[in-house]
């Protein structure tokens, strides 16, 4: 019998034959890799439970990286790959909530503030964690603060406590409050850059460093209000805290020089001899002071506590939602159009998280809390129309402002039935402003030109290589002036008051929210539990939770959150176990720039290219 002959496989097959055979070995490889960790995290899900508390201990608050009210989004990949030692944001209520919990928990008797890790935050936010705090030591409780080396947000922070504990070799860095901005036009004169700037408002001075090469008087002005009296908010709760006599902190800082020359350049020596410590301890002894008042942990040498994580975990287990709730939804961030991820304000997303509530009959009020020095006006528009249509449900919605609840933040504040803001919010900034660049003698220097026709005066309209016709220039400004015209109408219907009344406390002006209220701008002052409490009030709430709204997460992204414990609880494996599925992620995340063109990111997305955004609106 004769069999065929095979004819031997040309080179190119071997080629695609050999590729073949190797996508086939990665694709098992990865079934498999991903197979173990499956069934490693059935394993840990039941060998790897939290272990109960302890019968007594310290609680650990030990707030890393910025305070924030909400985090920014982080992709799976980077979640997985982020370094769990320092947390690069610390959420505000997350901490509010633990130290709450923990003054009526007869488990903890102290709190430990660990403040190595906290870059800061605002005086703000950081009231806020006194206000709890101060309702701790109000129980007979007692808090003790520790670090290396206080920055002021961290010994703003620290003051709070009972004893604050500095390195012998560490320092108090206070220098007051400073509002520094790099001012651009001769620069963009010299390459030739033209920027068209439309606004309303004579403090609207978001523009301002394209303009000029120094800050305006009416930026001067209103800038030097706002930073003045949250210094002397700083101050005053400082050295009421600390029992300093009044101007002390002012007194040091304008004599630091002579008063370090007179201790020989020791900063922490200067500190206790100020009364800003109260002890001078090194690494070891600070150790051994906490163990041998709270007693050894079985995990190494360390003192026996729980962080705020654990601790949350513990108290949440427990607790179950009650059948009538009140609504929080956190809107930080720039306010932009369509749909954004968390740490900025989408307006597509925000408005779904609206009709989520009207959908929810559980909540029967609703807090929005505010964080944003603002945004497009357009999408603004969109998130207070909407924010009216939930309060026309009969569903009452009060707005609480964070740090900073300014411009396009303020016109989303305006469709609230009660606007809280604390005393140094930073708020109002009722303006708007359009700008764009021209390059058209930036690109003649080089020798490149445009030229053309068109059928009217405005035809192609504003293009960034031609220079911007005349009437185009009116007409966009006209578009801005409008714009503002109906800010004032929402800000006047809102508070009830003559726009030409707000006219006078608007044009871009800054106020605190202290101030605020003074002009009828903020209904009333307090922390954002003293609005969520307003809320249950104004529904005839006695016995009601809490509902926290968010964005929905992919099935995908829940898993590994809860794979790598970003909720309460524990994550089910160690990090070093995932490491595979790290290395995956890394990989996709490292070719997709390769599969396909990046695109820019277009923040500026307004419509008509108007916004209400603040420049100076970053609370100290």
């Amino acid at each position: 019998m004769n069999y065929p002959q095979h004819k031997p496989r040309g080179s190119v097959r071997r080629f695609f034959g050999g590729l073949g055979s190797v996508i086939t070995f990665l694709r098992n490889l990865i079934m498999n890799t991903f197979f173990i960790i499956f069934l490693l995290i059935i394993f840990f899900a039941f060998e790897g439970a939290s272990k109960p508390l302890p019968a007594s201990f310290a609680l650990r608050v030990a707030p890393s990286g910025v305070l924030v009210d909400q985090r920014n989004y982080l992709d799976t990949a980077s979640l997985l790959m982020k370094d769990d030692n320092e947390e690069a944001e610390t959420v505000v209520r997350d901490l509010v909530d633990a130290i709450n919990a923990a003054a009526d928990d007869k488990r903890i008797d102290t709190i430990v503030l660990e403040l190595n890790g906290l870059r800061g935050g605002g005086i703000t936010k950081m009231t806020e964690i006194g206000q709890a705090l101060l309702a701790f030591k109000a129980k007979n409780k007692h808090i003790l603060a520790m670090s290396d080396n206080y920055s002021q947000d961290q010994y703003f922070l620290a003051t709070y406590a009972d004893e604050i504990y500095l390195h012998n070799m560490g320092e108090v860095e206070l220098t007051g409050y400073g509002r520094y901005i790099t001012y651009y036009k001769t620069a963009l004169e010299k390459l030739g850059v033209n920027v068209h700037v439309f606004r309303s408002g004579k403090y609207k001075d978001f523009v301002e460093p394209y303009l000029r090469d120094n800050m305006s008087d009416e930026s001067r002005e209103h800038n030097a209000q706002w930073l003045n009296a949250l210094w002397a908010q700083y101050t005053s709760t400082v050295e009421a805290q600390r029992k300093l006599s009044e101007g002390s902190l002012n007194k040091l800082i304008n004599n630091l020089d002579s008063r370090l020359l007179e201790v020989k350049g020791n900063s922490a020596q200067l500190a206790l001899d100020e009364k800003l410590v109260d002890k001078l301890v090194s690494r070891n002894e600070i150790d051994n002071i906490l163990i041998e008042k709270f007693g050894k942990s079985e995990e190494g040498n360390f003192y026996q506590a729980v962080n705020v994580r654990s601790y949350l975990a513990d108290v949440h287990k427990n607790q179950t939602s009650k059948a009538d709730q009140v609504g929080l939804i956190v809107a930080s961030g720039t306010i932009l159009d369509g749909y954004q991820q968390e740490g900025s304000i989408g307006s597509e997303n925000f408005v779904e998280l609206l009709r989520s509530v009207a959908d929810d009959t559980s909540i029967k009020s609703l807090v929005i809390r505010i964080d944003s020095g603002g945004g497009s006006a357009f999408a603004s528009e969109i998130i207070r129309e909407e924010i009216a249509a939930i309060r026309a449900k009969k569903i009452p919605v009060l707005i609480s402002m964070g740090s900073v609840a300014a411009s396009g933040g303020y016109w989303m504040a305006t469709a609230g039935d009660e606007i809280w803001a604390t005393p140094t919010t930073i708020t109002g900034s009722i303006g708007v402003f359009g700008a764009f660049p021209t390059l058209e003698n930036s690109l003649g220097k080089i020798g490149l030109n445009t030229d053309g026709i068109s059928t009217t005066e405005l035809g192609g309209g504003a293009s960034i290589e031609r220079a911007l016709a005349p009437k185009m220039h009116s007409v966009i400004q006209s578009g801005v002036d409008h714009i503002y015209q109906n800010f004032l109408k929402l800000v006047a219907q809102a508070r009830k008051k003559e726009i030409a009344d707000v006219h006078e406390i608007a044009q871009g002006h800054v106020w605190t929210g202290a101030k605020a209220q003074e002009i009828g701008l903020v209904d009333k002052l307090g922390t954002l539990n003293d609005a969520i409490a307003a809320a249950a009030q104004r529904a005839d709430l006695k016995d009601y939770s809490v509902k926290l709204i968010t964005q929905k997460l992919s099935t995908k992204e829940e898993f590994i959150r809860k794979l790598v414990g970003e909720e309460d609880a524990k994550g089910f494996i160690p990090k070093a176990l995932l490491k595979p599925l790290t290395d995956i992620q890394q990989v996709q995340r490292e070719l997709s720039p390769l599969l396909k063109p990046l695109l820019a990111l277009q923040h500026m997305t307004d419509p008509q290219g108007v916004y209400a955004t603040c420049l100076e609106c970053v609370s100290p």
